[in-house]
């Protein structure tokens, strides 16, 4: 690890206004620290937000039509939320479902959706090539590397490095925003608009600017009983995804009035289906649905021989998932 300066200011705008591109903010540190012990990331600045006081970042409220939900609430203080569990399941299960107990009880929130690929080309700085970690280098996982865990949706041919967050994928699903504080004051945008796609620049994973610090995440406050987050991973035990299916349903006896899919492990960025929820409206949701909206959520699908097996997994998952959630009591 490599000399920082680090800072732990008391108040947000303080944070904000001592970020620099070379800088990190840090809470948990489940992520960061780990990057900067292998030399991926290398801060000369380090900013401790954990112990911000000056509004409190931390909390679970329902407001003005909207469920809000701070930055710096802990995984395990969200998934274990009573309301959450009862109103929100996807939004638990995926906290639950996503790392030890440990990490959990560790990990904020506005962290975790912020967390890097765990693609080993960009991980291990002995491989020379890779486009994330150094922008023109090339990408080893498409010159030959072993490719099995990237992705099959979004990808380009600069970088196929999988985004392997859970809670995100129930994020997008339920059209989420995300507070922001700034160099220029408060703004929020689209949570589908905070990850950006590698194309011809894998580096640039995101739309922050310099500062951006997140504060909070909101949600339309409409009730998702009828909602579960599916995992398929190789071990039961705290695995990343092979491909996960975050569903919400709006149900008229058997018929679809409105559906929400966010799909893991199988995309660059947290993918939203919109077009298999749009198949899904209005349609009696058996077998053969669930069939068609996860063909129509993997058209686009590109793999290598590898991970050719993701694409009929995705589709599997996402079919299981559609049946176990519209079998749930709304």
């Amino acid at each position: 690890m490599r000399p920082f300066d680090y800072q732990r200011p008391a108040r947000a705008a303080e944070a904000v206004q001592a970020a620099s591109a070379s800088s990190m903010y840090h809470a948990g540190g489940t992520t960061v620290i780990d990057l900067m012990k292998l030399d991926v990331w290398r801060p000369d600045r380090l900013i401790d937000i954990s112990g911000l006081s000056d509004t409190g970042y931390d909390f679970v409220q329902r407001k003005d039509g909207r469920l809000r939900i701070g930055a710096l609430t802990r995984m395990a203080a969200l998934a274990d939320n009573a309301m959450i569990r009862s109103d929100y399941p996807l939004l638990s299960d995926s906290l639950w479902l996503a790392a030890s107990p440990q990490l959990r009880n560790m990990a904020r929130l506005g962290g975790n959706v912020l967390q890097r690929t765990r693609c080993p080309y960009y991980r291990d700085t002995s491989y020379a090539q890779c486009n994330r970690r150094d922008p023109g280098s090339g990408c080893a996982a498409l010159d030959g590397g072993v490719t099995r865990g990237h992705a099959v949706l979004g990808t380009s041919d600069q970088c196929i490095a999988l985004y392997q967050g859970d809670w995100a994928q129930a994020l997008i699903a339920l059209d989420a925003n995300v507070e922001l504080l700034g160099k220029d004051g408060p703004r929020a945008i689209r949570f589908a608009d905070l990850h950006r796609l590698p194309a011809d620049n894998p580096s640039a994973e995101n739309n922050l600017r310099t500062g951006d610090l997140i504060t909070a995440f909101s949600i339309p406050d409409k009730t998702w009983k009828r909602s579960k987050y599916l995992k398929i991973r190789d071990r039961e035990s705290y695995a990343y995804a092979l491909a996960s299916a975050a569903v919400a349903l709006d149900m008229d006896g058997d018929v679809v009035r409105e559906a929400r899919i966010g799909l893991g492990g199988v995309a660059t960025v947290p993918w939203r289906a919109s077009e298999a929820e749009a198949a899904l409206k209005g349609q009696k949701l058996d077998e053969a649905s669930a069939l068609n909206a996860a063909q129509i959520a993997f058209a686009r699908a590109q793999s290598t021989q590898d991970n050719a097996y993701k694409i009929k997994l995705g589709r599997e998952t996402l079919i299981r998932a559609l049946l176990e959630t519209a079998r749930m009591e709304g």
